[in-house]
Order: structure tokens, then C-alpha cells, then sequence
């Protein structure tokens, strides 16, 4: 990660814009705080990927709230094609004032030259092959399968620099490390997956209660208005989904694989865990 980031702060010299990928269902936890550090002064775009996966009105929000500090933001959905044809009209207006001095120079067609960036697992590669109308670099849902850099030729107007997903090695909030878990950033085998099952349960039931009943049929309050447990309701979901050991032990560590598998792949239905107006109220705190 110490490589990957010096070799991205020396790739800042070659660069016009940096294009930042983010999941869009945690938009600040899928960011890397390095980034606003190394990318000073370069022209910025924050795509929504997965914006598919995540509440609609949800990504209207963080699409205001970047574009309150300047930053230029999409909703894209790299893996369907969605979205990207707009990248192109937006890379030239991110980059107007560039594009404005290189004709006073009396610089013209030189391509604006930018760099993509995002942590592991955001879908970096599937975005560039999407973009790129071809398969240009390797895909995987795994983290890390990107391992090097390597420039892109898209059209005489714009060339990508494609670099390694880089995780910071220290969160300064728990909650984002375990956000990061929740999307797949992380890899599932250092985790123990039944308590981030049961992690994401209760934010489910305060943010989208009606998802898990919706998806498994079952409930947060049993019959005389107690409310359930969040190792209940994993209980719940197990037997709802028929994960049993033998002698009809529950397999809660398979149920919390597939509560897991069920929020990445959207089938609990369209899901955001981080709210813009939760950022900005800590932002003004600290004012």
C-alpha cells in the first residue's frame, strides 16, 4: 500500500484530472482519504458506481453534496453501461480551464490525461472497460486484482492511467472499516462473518426495517411487541433460508453469508448506509 501510494503521488505529475470511483451504497467509507490530500489542484469527478445497488434518492443527495465542494459527480452503473456515455461531457467541462490554456498556447487536440482512482472492490476495472468499449484491464470481485498501472488510450481527447485499488492501513472510525466489510472491500476470510452479519442487521433496522422482513419473512418484534435480538433475527434468517448442521443445528455462519451475498448483489433492494446530512452535521461540529 506504501508503494501504491508514493507510486500515485508521483503519477499526480503526468495528470490533468483525477476520476474517482466510489460505492455509491457508502460513498465517504469507499473513499480514500488520501486522495483530497494527493490530488490538490487537479480538476475532479467522483463517480456513484453501483448506483443500481443503492437508494435513489439517496444518490441525488451525495451528487449535491459533492458538487457543494466542487467536485463534479455522476451516477454510473459500470457493470450495465450506465451512465458512462455522460463521462465524456464532463471530463471537458472538469477540465474547461485546461483545455482554455492549452489553445492560448496554441495547444490543440492534446488529450486530458486522467487518472482513476478508488479503493479495492469498487469496480475501477469493469468502469475502465465499460468506458473503454473493450476489455482492457482484468476484472474480479475479489479486491486487489489490479496490479500495476497501465495508460489507456480511450480517443484523441482523453487517456486514463489506471492504478492498484489502495486501502488505507489505519481507520480512525470503526464504522468505516466495517462498512468497507459490507460492500466486499475487505477480504471475508480475515472476518468473523456472523458479527458483521448481525452489524448490518441493525443498521438495516433502523435504515430499511421492511427490507429483511420483505426478503426472509420475518420480523423485528415478536408477538407481544418484544424486540428481537439481532443473533434472533440471524436465527431467523437461517431457518427462513433452511441453513442447518447436522442434527438440525442452525448454520448461522451460511446465513450470514447470504444476508452478506443478499445486500452486495441488491436483492435486499435498493440500500444506502451513509446519509449526506450525517456528514455535514459532524462537518459542522468540527467548525
Amino acid at each position: 500500500m506504501t508503494k501504491a501510494k508514493r507510486m500515485m503521488q508521483e503519477n499526480m505529475k503526468l495528470i490533468d484530472l483525477i476520476i474517482e470511483l466510489v460505492d455509491a451504497r457508502v460513498p465517504i467509507a469507499s473513499r480514500n482519504p488520501d486522495i483530497d490530500e494527493l490530488g490538490k489542484g487537479k480538476s475532479r469527478i467522483v463517480l456513484l458506481n453501483k448506483s443500481d445497488l443503492a437508494d435513489e434518492r439517496c444518490n441525488k443527495a451525495w451528487m449535491q453534496y459533492f458538487e457543494g465542494k466542487g467536485i463534479f459527480a455522476l451516477e454510473v452503473n459500470s457493470k450495465a453501461g450506465a451512465g458512462i456515455k455522460a463521462i465524456n461531457s464532463l471530463v471537458q467541462k472538469a477540465c474547461a480551464e485546461k483545455i482554455a490554456r492549452d489553445r492560448k498556447r496554441g495547444i490543440v487536440n492534446r488529450p486530458v490525461r486522467a487518472m482513476v482512482v478508488g479503493i479495492p472492490n469498487v469496480g475501477k476495472s469493469t468502469f475502465i472497460n465499460a468506458f473503454a468499449g473493450r476489455a482492457c484491464t482484468k476484472t474480479g470481485n475479489k479486491p486487489g486484482v489490479t496490479k500495476g498501472k497501465q495508460w489507456i488510450r480511450l480517443n484523441k481527447n482523453l487517456e486514463l492511467l489506471d492504478t492498484p485499488g489502495i486501502l488505507w492501513p489505519k481507520f480512525e472510525d470503526n464504522l468505516v472499516g466495517m462498512h468497507l466489510a459490507f460492500i466486499g472491500s475487505m477480504n471475508d476470510e480475515i472476518i468473523v462473518m456472523e458479527e458483521l452479519a448481525c452489524d448490518l442487521l441493525e443498521i438495516l433496522r433502523e435504515l430499511y426495517p421492511e427490507a429483511v422482513a420483505d426478503r426472509y419473512g420475518i420480523f423485528w418484534r415478536d408477538e407481544a411487541g418484544g424486540a428481537h435480538s439481532m443473533a434472533a433475527m440471524l436465527e431467523g434468517i437461517a431457518r427462513c433460508r433452511r441453513c442447518f448442521l447436522k442434527g438440525e443445528n442452525l448454520d448461522l455462519k451460511k446465513a450470514s453469508d447470504l444476508l452478506l451475498d443478499d445486500f452486495r448483489s441488491g436483492r435486499l433492494g435498493r440500500l444506502t448506509l451513509e446519509r449526506p446530512e450525517e456528514l455535514q452535521t459532524s462537518e459542522q461540529k468540527k467548525i
